[in-house]
């Protein structure tokens, strides 16, 4: 039962990174010591099935509980201070930078992987450039855009330190998903649902490939996707030159110290030896 109970509080954390902007679901699974496990019962889903369903149970439910109680946060703090939470959330995902260029050269990092990453940068930007001259910076809200959602959220599963709460910012869906979250609006979350287990069942296998054949390259895309996707929910309508910057300042270090903090969790434990 304890363990159980370790598990479903794992759990929570690992759902608040399919709600944080800038913390990575994937990442937060990696860090409590279970990401491998999801991930091969992903790519081998008949492989101990039992015994992967036990033991992914608690995990499942502590997720969904974690989303549910963090879009009650998110919604509540977008509406009333939508500037300085989106710092906070620039922060964050700042905080995680060292972290990422860590793990993204932890197999080695060539001067080709820079290029890689710059590249992956530019590229980002301009698409995300042009979708916003396309939508006008929101994009039409449908089923077909919440399961695209869906499937964003399903990266973050199988993709470590890909937040994509950072996309749906951008796209201007995200109060309204932690809203319909909060108000179990099925028009919004069965979309959701069946794009990331779509997701998720296509492409975990892919991704363990892409993986363990171009890890360095893989992670290095990551990153300048990231960079980009930062970039773009800067907040630009604001009046920088108002006392209210110093509270912006303050949020954005508080985002700094917490993505840092979040993004280290596992190195800290592995030094401590403690088992999670």
């Amino acid at each position: 039962m304890v363990d159980w109970i370790l598990r479903f509080v794992k759990g929570i954390f690992i759902g608040s990174g399919f709600i944080l902007p800038g913390v990575s679901g994937g990442a937060l699974a990696a860090v409590f010591g279970v990401y491998e496990r999801i991930i091969s019962f992903l790519a081998h889903i008949t492989r101990d099935f039992k015994d992967n369903v036990i033991y992914l149970i608690p995990l499942g439910l502590g997720g969904v509980t974690g989303v549910f109680l963090f879009s009650f946060v998110v919604s509540f703090f977008l509406g009333a201070y939508e500037t300085q939470i989106l710092w906070f959330f620039v922060g964050c995902i700042i905080g995680t930078v060292p972290a990422l260029w860590q793990e993204a050269g932890k197999k080695g990092r060539q001067t080709k992987h820079i290029v890689i990453l710059i590249i992956g940068f530019i590229l980002s930007l301009a698409f995300l450039l042009y979708g916003q001259r396309l939508f006008g910076g929101d994009i039409p809200q449908n089923t077909a855009t919440w399961t695209l959602a869906g499937s964003l959220i399903g990266l973050g599963v199988i993709i470590p330190g890909l937040s994509p709460s950072n996309f749906l910012v951008y796209l201007g869906m995200y109060k309204d998903m932690s809203d319909g979250i909060k108000g179990l609006n099925f028009m919004i979350i069965i979309p959701i649902v069946i794009g990331a287990i779509l997701t998720v069942l296509l492409l975990s296998k892919l991704a363990d490939y892409i993986i363990n054949k171009a890890y360095a390259g893989f992670f290095h895309i990551i990153m300048g996707v990231v960079f980009a996707s930062t970039l773009m929910i800067v907040p630009r309508d604001y009046n920088y030159k108002s006392l209210g910057t110093l509270v912006i300042i303050v949020f954005l270090v508080a985002g700094v110290v917490l993505g840092y903090w979040m993004s280290n969790l596992e190195e800290r434990y592995k030094n401590k030896n403690i088992n999670l």
